[in-house]
């Protein structure tokens, strides 16, 4: 039985990061921790007020959750964060180098709609095109899978998990140890 994985399951705002993410937790029986709870006051107040943040804003709350994601190594968990540049994902991977990433994708125009259905979120549709503009997708290098958006959660979630199991089966086995002579 291989180790539960520590998933972040990131992508533009809009992706449904929070639908889709203690969704997956509860299929793969692991604990969710929304990333957007690990944000300072000061972000959440920028990005309500339409500034995007910088990476100085990015930096403490990605070093928030890659304690978290550090903490649940070998146990198994799920957290949401954007994670948009690769730097971002080398930042998390420092605090907990065993994270796979599901990276959920989609086209602009389903993503933009679903943002402009959502209450009380404190990011605006305004800030998706910085979004885009930053998001530098997964690198053949990084463990992790994309996972499109078009259809219901239920079925988002279904495609991550088969995702996932697709990535452990081509993972190579865990080693051993020594045979003995």
């Amino acid at each position: 039985m291989r180790t539960p994985h520590v998933v972040v399951v990131m992508g533009v705002a809009g992706t449904g990061k929070t639908t889709i993410g203690p969704l997956l937790a509860d299929r793969l029986g692991v604990p969710y921790a929304e990333g957007d709870d690990f944000h300072p006051r000061a972000n959440i107040d920028k990005m309500s007020a339409g500034t995007p943040l910088q990476d100085d804003d990015r930096w403490p709350w990605l070093d928030a959750i890659g304690a978290w994601a550090h903490g649940r190594a070998g146990l198994g968990g799920v957290v949401s964060s954007s994670a948009l540049k690769r730097s971002y994902r080398d930042r998390l991977r420092a605090a907990a180098p065993d994270v796979v990433f599901v990276h959920l994708t989609g086209d602009r125009a389903l993503i933009e709609e679903r943002m402009g259905h959502r209450q009380g979120h404190f990011m605006p549709t305004a800030l998706l095109d910085s979004q885009f503009a930053t998001l530098q997708p997964l690198e053949a290098d990084e463990r992790g899978v994309a996972v499109d958006v078009a259809g219901s959660p239920e079925e988002i979630t279904a495609r991550a998990v088969a995702a996932l199991d697709g990535l452990d089966a081509a993972a190579p086995p865990a080693e051993a140890g020594p045979s003995p002579r």
